[in-house]
């Protein structure tokens, strides 16, 4: 979500002619785009802060900005007790940036994190930055209504609002005539995306608005990010189910396998709801690959509950994982409510004991796929080798394979699998006798 957020500000900033640039020393305005989930997403931000201050004693016309999540959280702060920045931006607030510029070029501190119940940017034309000119991001509903006890989001970026379905569609077509060959739709719960038009009063489902992207056209991949276990339908799978294009990945965070940290954490289902969810995917799409997000050491979680985590990673047969020892964040209904009372030395045992089984878990899972022919998008040049191509298979799975001549970036090859790691599979363009 946040690479998606900087690019909308791009192009906002594009409008009053800043462009973006990788040299620091040739920056007249630093902006620094912030995550508050994790307390170690704050520390990165503030030692980058730090570094951007010895910067600008070289350079005082420098301007130094906050976006995000921690602009909202740490306004205060940031400007007045610790003077770190010369403006501070919110997630909903990223049309003001102008103007908070100019308040800022007057010599005031410039400031807006009011959070909207209407923003959606879906008028911006993002400024793909980076951009491998193949995949790209598209931002289709903002905040979120889930009151996760653990977590920040409803406080920082608001409620949920979904974008014009009409204007997604068209963004898809947009990137697909510039040459982009996936798209991935982006929500903090895609599931609970619903849009009604205006003028018929019909409304639009997730699962229609992923219909509606892959009819784009047949070689436009679809991705999207991220679902909630409780929201997920059977009317998404089939959907997935019957458009090639949609691809056979699905992020269903878990973050426990033990129903009592679920109820805690009010993720409102329980691991029987989880693992029935996971059934309907194995029953309706059963190529489709599943990866999640774990918690270890949620307040008063007990061993046993942790091996219903392991057992869950096992269960559910996860291609990856994103994992985290639990971090207590401010203001959250688990920091007010529930003592953060697992020792530290606890939760990162019980985090490498997540990690060490994932590995193996996405080893085996991997090594099921050498002999098979997959088809891949080319993304581009491999980062350990030029002499080899890298791209995506369906399932979100990295494939590395040597290049071959008229093969580019953007083409889709069938691969065949020779090898394979925990992280990335190995093969090389397949000939015509293997596909």
């Amino acid at each position: 979500m946040n690479f998606s957020d900087s690019e909308i500000v791009a192009s906002i900033l594009s409008e009053i002619h800043y462009q973006p640039t990788r040299d620091l020393d040739e920056a007249d305005l630093i902006l620094i785009n912030t995550c508050s989930i994790r307390e170690k997403a704050e520390e990165t931000a503030r030692k980058r802060l730090s570094a951007f201050q010895a910067v600008k004693k070289k350079k005082p016309e420098l301007l130094i900005g906050v976006l995000g999540c921690m602009a909202e959280r740490l306004k205060t702060r940031f400007l007045e007790e610790e003077k770190l920045v010369d403006l501070v931006v919110g997630p909903d607030a990223y049309r003001d940036l102008p103007s908070l510029l100019e308040v800022v070029e007057e010599g005031e501190k410039g400031i807006n994190v009011f959070l909207s119940k209407e923003e959606t940017y879906a008028d911006i034309s993002p400024l793909r930055l980076g951009s491998n000119g193949v995949t790209a991001f598209i931002s289709i509903m903002r905040g979120c209504d889930n009151m996760c006890s653990f977590c920040v989001v409803p406080f920082t970026r608001g409620r949920e609002r979904s974008r014009d379905a009409f204007s997604i569609v068209a963004e898809a077509a947009s990137l697909y005539d510039q040459g982009f060959r996936e798209v991935t739709l982006l929500g903090q719960n895609v599931d609970s995306y619903k849009w009604a038009n205006p003028e018929t009063g019909d409304v639009v489902s997730f699962a229609r608005l992923l219909e509606m992207t892959a009819l784009v056209h047949p070689k436009l991949r679809v991705r999207f990010s991220t679902s909630h276990p409780k929201d997920i339908t059977d009317e998404v799978l089939h959907t997935i189910a019957a458009y090639p294009n949609i691809c056979n990945y699905i992020h269903l965070p878990v973050q426990s396998g033990n129903s009592r940290i679920l109820e805690m954490m009010n993720r409102t289902y329980d691991r029987d709801w989880y693992m029935g969810r996971i059934e309907a995917i194995r029953r309706i799409i059963p190529e489709c690959a599943v990866s999640s997000d774990i918690i270890t050491g949620f307040c008063s979680e007990t061993e046993a509950e942790h091996q219903d985590t392991l057992s869950m990673v096992q269960y559910a047969d996860y291609c990856m994982s994103y994992m985290f020892a639990y971090s207590e964040r401010p203001g959250t209904l688990a920091a007010r409510k529930y003592p953060d009372d697992v020792p530290e030395e606890v939760k990162k045992r019980r985090l490498q004991e997540v990690i060490q089984l994932q590995t193996q878990v996405s080893f085996r899972h991997n090594q099921r796929d050498i002999g098979k022919v997959v088809e891949v998008l080319v993304e581009g040049n491999s980062k350990r080798s030029d002499a080899d191509f890298c791209g995506r298979n369906s399932q979100n799975k990295m494939v590395v394979f040597p290049k071959k001549p008229g093969i580019q970036p953007g083409d889709y090859v069938q691969v065949h699998i020779l090898d394979a790691t925990s992280a990335t599979l190995l093969g090389q363009i397949a000939e015509p006798s293997k596909i």
